[in-house]
């Protein structure tokens, strides 16, 4: 039956899109050994760090992979946002969050905060693309995932073609806390898709950041380069 299914249905990968073998998921075994990694966890945060320097403050901060324009990162992306294929965002998940979990400043991670979609795009994608993500990042670190403490007030057109101060001030007022209380003392973890100017990252980290005696950290599916 799993045959028939492929076979009418095929898997393909979600980079290149050719058809994925009986022991391959989400991505041919060619793309993934040609995924642009960062390793940054492992030997650089401060590269993440810099692009939020001196207007956030992060225990610790990192991102999976590398994105440039055109390049096999964006196809990924671009297919998990908009095509409705979350299980990429279960597959990074996994992978990051075993990775994570080998280092010794993740392990006090509490809980696990996606960046929110605001209602009425939620409502029209039907899922935060960085849901799954979380989810699995979550499971390995044991911590809790909570997406209902940070919230998205107003809605916003897309991001891409605005300037980064015009950014900046955009996103300062986007961002709310439904219960301060439940993540006071808390180590949080700040998961998205993506870091490209820091904005958004940096309008949510200035919303969590006025809970009393919390440490915040940071981990992205990707960086732009």
């Amino acid at each position: 039956m799993k045959n028939l299914l492929n076979l009418i249905f095929p898997k393909v990968c979600e980079a290149c899109n050719h058809a994925l073998s009986d022991n391959e998921i989400t991505l041919c075994t060619s793309c993934r050994h040609h995924l642009p990694v960062t390793n940054y966890h492992f030997s650089n945060e401060e590269a993440v760090k810099k692009v939020l320097y001196g207007r956030v403050k992060l225990e610790n901060a990192t991102a999976l992979l590398h994105f440039s324009k055109k390049g096999i990162v964006q196809q990924i992306l671009h297919n998990l946002k908009y095509r409705g294929h979350e299980d990429i965002g279960a597959f990074f998940g996994k992978w990051f969050g075993t990775e994570l979990a080998t280092l010794t400043n993740y392990k006090s991670i509490d809980v696990i905060v996606p960046v929110p979609l605001y209602r009425t795009k939620l409502r029209k994608r039907g899922y935060n693309q960085v849901t799954k993500f979380g989810k699995e990042i979550a499971k390995a670190l044991n911590a809790e995932f909570n997406d209902s403490i940070l919230i998205k007030t107003k809605s916003t057109k897309t991001q891409v073609f605005k300037g980064r101060l015009k950014r900046w001030n955009d996103d300062g007022a986007l961002f709310d806390i439904s219960d301060k209380q439940q993540l006071t003392g808390k180590h949080i973890l700040l998961v998205d898709d993506i870091i490209t100017t820091g904005a958004t990252i940096e309008a949510c980290a200035t919303v969590l950041l006025k809970i009393d005696n919390i440490k915040l950290s940071v981990a992205t599916m990707a960086i732009a380069d």
